[in-house]
């Protein structure tokens, strides 16, 4: 085990919403330390994006996913050379933690994938990486997700409890804090579903603001339909795929109202996710993308029995927080911590986690 009071640690996230690629830096020593320093964004081009979406959903190898992970590969290996130039960080970096891009996750048959290659991103950078940071825990019978509940508590250690952060991705998830108790599981739909159909009818990224949904009428049936899905009965800790979900009949609305009905299903999933916390938080950080839709952000204000508020009333960077969290954890990984536990992730015990990938040359011009 390494002995070092602090680390500088770069992570790095590629979520499901297909953006980009969040670059974030902090200083920690693996617990309750933290000191976030920097933060930067990558965004995929319509043609990346296109390329990575075009392999979602693929288990095996094939020209698709060759192609998809290249494309994530090379974004954060440019990503990082930037950030590193940008920031003065040359020789000052310990470690880097790489999540990689989920295209397939089905920790049912034990099985994950997020494309990406650590070992080229250790070389061409030269610095250290830990990779794979969800493979050991579904492998183990976990679900491998949300990983980020132990930087989470790290946060709001000294915030008064109960608390939650729900954040809200391409899938929305929670994470119930109650001192040393955590529980964490996906909560249904984020902005995934949101974003495919204003891709599909507008050719937008998303909703911006909600401002397409604030003027739909939601079908409230359309949305209790969907509650009736079996997960939504399961006990959690439990997760979730970006496209578990069959909601073909959403065509047959006016736009409109098709923007209101998936916005006003990701409310109810996030509603149903807090009613099962074991105590009902007392405030609600919301993060992730979600934050950003003026709309969603004035239901869950309305309909969660608890104070909601973005992160960044607490000083936090919602933007930053899912690439600090893989920083986070790739630190405690090189430490020999653990990284999931039975409440977060439904691990038969609290389980290290994350390949280590040593740096075996330094590019010329890294």
């Amino acid at each position: 085990m390494i002995q070092q009071k602090t680390f500088h640690a770069i992570g790095l996230m590629s979520g499901t919403s297909l953006d980009g690629v969040d670059i974030a830096l902090i200083e920690t020593d693996g617990e309750n330390h933290v000191e976030r320093k920097a933060f930067e964004t990558a965004y995929y081009t319509s043609t990346e994006r296109n390329t990575i979406r075009a392999a979602l959903g693929h288990k095996e190898d094939d020209l698709e996913t060759r192609m998809a992970e290249k494309i994530v590969t090379d974004k954060h290996i440019a990503l990082v050379r930037n950030f590193i130039n940008n920031h003065d960080l040359k020789d000052k970096i310990d470690i880097i933690g790489f999540h990689g891009h989920t295209i397939f996750h089905d920790p049912k048959n034990k099985f994950t994938w997020q494309i990406g290659d650590s070992q080229n991103l250790a070389d061409a950078c030269g610095i250290d990486v830990v990779g794979d940071l969800r493979k050991n825990d579904v492998e183990q019978g976990g679900q491998g997700a949300p990983l980020l509940p132990l930087y989470h508590k790290a946060l709001a250690h000294d915030k008064n409890m109960p608390a939650a952060f729900v954040n809200i991705g391409g899938v929305s998830n929670i994470t119930y804090i109650n001192d040393e108790e955590l529980l964490a599981f996906d909560c249904g739909p984020g902005n995934a579903l949101l974003d495919d159909f204003m891709k599909d009818h507008f050719e937008k990224d998303c909703d911006e603001g909600g401002a397409l949904a604030r003027t739909g009428s939601p079908d409230l049936d359309m949305v209790r339909k969907w509650m009736e899905n079996p997960y939504f009965k399961n006990k959690p800790p439990k997760s979730l795929d970006r496209d578990e979900w069959d909601i073909q009949e959403i065509q047959y609305l006016p736009n409109a109202d098709g923007a209101a009905t998936l916005t006003h299903w990701t409310v109810e999933c996030i509603k149903k996710a807090v009613s099962v916390c074991p105590k009902q938080p007392k405030i609600c950080y919301i993060t992730g993308g979600g934050r950003k839709n003026a709309y969603l952000m004035e239901l869950l204000e309305k309909h969660l029995p608890c104070a909601v508020e973005p992160v960044e009333e607490e000083g936090w960077n919602g933007d930053a927080i899912e690439a600090e969290g893989f920083a986070y954890l790739a630190v405690r990984s090189r430490l020999g911590l653990h990284i999931t536990e039975p409440d977060t992730t439904g691990a038969p015990k609290k389980l290290k986690g994350g390949k280590l990938y040593t740096a075996s040359y330094i590019s010329a011009d890294s």
